[in-house]
């Protein structure tokens, strides 16, 4: 039977959902009425403080918050910002990538995908190259940071290139946003989609979008959907702050909560250079233990690392086990060709934690070594 308190004890490193502070853990317990003014006054707050953690005006940006994970949010743009006139173009190095071509397929869009290898940056020549024989497209769409692999792509640059070329921009920063910092101005995004569980540290329930005013306006009466409609939802939560339907209040104050917390932390820097030396410390000292990391350093997130298999009779179930019972969850691979698995550091996590784990792993690989 799964022990549901002992869960609490336990470290999540993963992409989200994360461990959180008691702070934000606490205000789960309580109950709220989502027509309270007062929960409404919270939601208003949130999409005013979004806004100021984007670092953009509210007079040409806006935010709408979204029931549902990250992809609901995600499809909730794809199916609210593509008329049907409209082709999509989406550029995929990864299995989140790959889902933003699921949706579009059953969704009906026109899209093309420009696809990368699961280890390669996005090249910018090839999209620039595709953009100019392919008039017809109007948006792009990219993942800035693909956890199949934990690789940042260079959403800056190529919203450069998707601007040249006069397009609309799309991106899923679903775990980057909140822990490394994006200029949302610099790289021409006009809807930029993230979740509460992520680098702000909330629990699972809700999504935001981060859109500028113009984009938005633009998809009313688009929608293929209804609940997932963006334009409807904002129209709706830029009166009082209610939601078009039931909103998930004890996330909704989780999040508040949270959003505090990072205020108090010193904002998206301090957290980036918070989440960059976790990371650091955890990518050198597993080479020491002989897990190599699947990609570069150079193209490396802050937020989430693959790591081969080492060499031997290695199995990840057996170690995933091992280092639950220690105290920590990790995340298996996401990768077909090759054998990987994943290791995240964002969430209330320390140095100290960091250490623990790689001193339990490097306990698990010797006794491994003495019992052959």
């Amino acid at each position: 039977m799964f022990d549901v308190k002992g869960a609490n004890d336990i470290k999540l490193l993963t992409p989200g959902p994360l461990t959180t502070t008691k702070r934000v853990g606490e205000l789960i317990l309580k109950d709220r009425c989502s027509w309270d003014d007062a929960y409404k006054q919270m939601t208003q707050q949130i999409r005013g403080d979004l806004l100021q953690l984007a670092n953009v005006s509210e007079e040409e940006y806006t935010t709408v918050l979204m029931q549902g994970s990250g992809s609901f949010v995600v499809e909730s743009v794809l199916t609210s910002a593509i008329k049907p006139t409209d082709t999509l173009l989406i550029i995929t190095n990864g299995a989140y990538g790959k889902r933003m071509v699921e949706m579009a397929d059953v969704l009906g869009l026109s899209y093309i995908e420009l696809a990368f290898d699961f280890d390669e940056v996005p090249r910018l020549e090839v999209i620039m190259s595709t953009l100019e024989v392919n008039e017809r497209i109007t948006h792009v769409a990219v993942v800035h940071c693909e956890t199949t692999t934990g690789m940042l792509n260079p959403i800056h640059a190529i919203g450069k290139v998707v601007k040249a070329q006069g397009k609309s921009f799309i991106v899923d920063a679903m775990s980057s946003f909140g822990g490394v910092p994006i200029d949302m101005v610099d790289a021409n995004i006009d809807f930029l989609v993230s979740s509460a569980n992520k680098c702000i540290h909330g629990v699972p329930g809700f999504g935001f979008i981060i859109a500028k005013r113009p984009s938005l306006m633009a998809c009313e009466g688009v929608a293929r959907s209804l609940s997932l409609d963006i334009f409807s939802q904002w129209k709706t939560m830029e009166v009082d702050g209610k939601w078009r339907f039931t909103s998930p209040t004890h996330v909704v104050a989780a999040f508040y909560e949270a959003l505090g917390e990072m205020q108090e932390m010193g904002g998206v820097r301090a957290r980036y250079l918070h989440y960059n030396m976790l990371n650091t410390y955890l990518r050198s000292e597993m080479v020491r233990l002989g897990f190599h990391p699947y990609i570069e350093e150079e193209v490396q997130s802050p937020i989430i690392t693959t790591f081969y298999y080492p060499e031997g009779s290695f199995q990840f179930a057996p170690f995933y086990e091992a280092m639950k019972e220690k105290g920590f969850i990790l995340y298996p691979g996401k990768l077909t060709d090759v054998d990987t698995f994943r290791i995240g550091n964002i969430g209330d996590i320390v140095l100290e934690d960091m250490k623990r784990l790689v001193n339990e792993i490097e306990c698990y690989m010797n006794e491994k070594v003495l019992q052959k």
